[in-house]
């Protein structure tokens, strides 16, 4: 019976560590530095735009598993003509659909790049990956 016992409460444990390790670690990157990645659209869309949105999606995801499971990276889709939304516009100077990467570092946005040239690669998917994988690598990397 002890030893049932005792087997018990190492399971408890651990499943106790893995449960909340992954909350723990993403409370920690959000009061340091993190890089969010969104693909800002409006209410239109077109073939085009929804293909910037899909080929943003996989590079990221692809490309950078780790940091979106640690909280160093997140993707956001936002529809710009959503309320609440209006002022994305102002705050990155948005004409076109977009995608934009902005280093958070203690909680406030440090600086932002708009990834303009999506649209001049979204004929190319390699070209394309490769662009949005440089940016947010090079981004990543000033979390450190």
């Amino acid at each position: 019976m002890k030893k049932l016992f005792l087997v018990f409460l190492a399971v408890a444990a651990l499943s106790s560590s893995i449960v909340f390790s992954p909350i723990a670690q993403a409370v920690e990157y959000a009061k340091g530095a993190h890089v969010i990645a969104y693909y800002f659209h409006g209410q239109m869309r077109c073939p085009t735009c929804h293909k910037l949105e899909q080929y943003s999606r996989e590079t990221i995801e692809a490309n950078f598993k780790d940091a979106l499971a640690s909280g160093k990276l997140e993707f956001k889709v936002v529809n710009v003509e959503d309320k609440g939304n209006e002022h994305y516009g102002n705050d990155y100077k948005l004409y076109t659909k977009s995608l934009i990467l902005s280093l958070v570092k203690n909680g406030k946005e440090a600086k932002w790049e708009n990834l303009d040239r999506i649209w001049e690669y979204v004929g190319n998917k390699q070209r394309f990956i490769d662009y949005v994988k440089n940016g947010v690598a090079d981004l990543l990397k000033e979390t450190q």
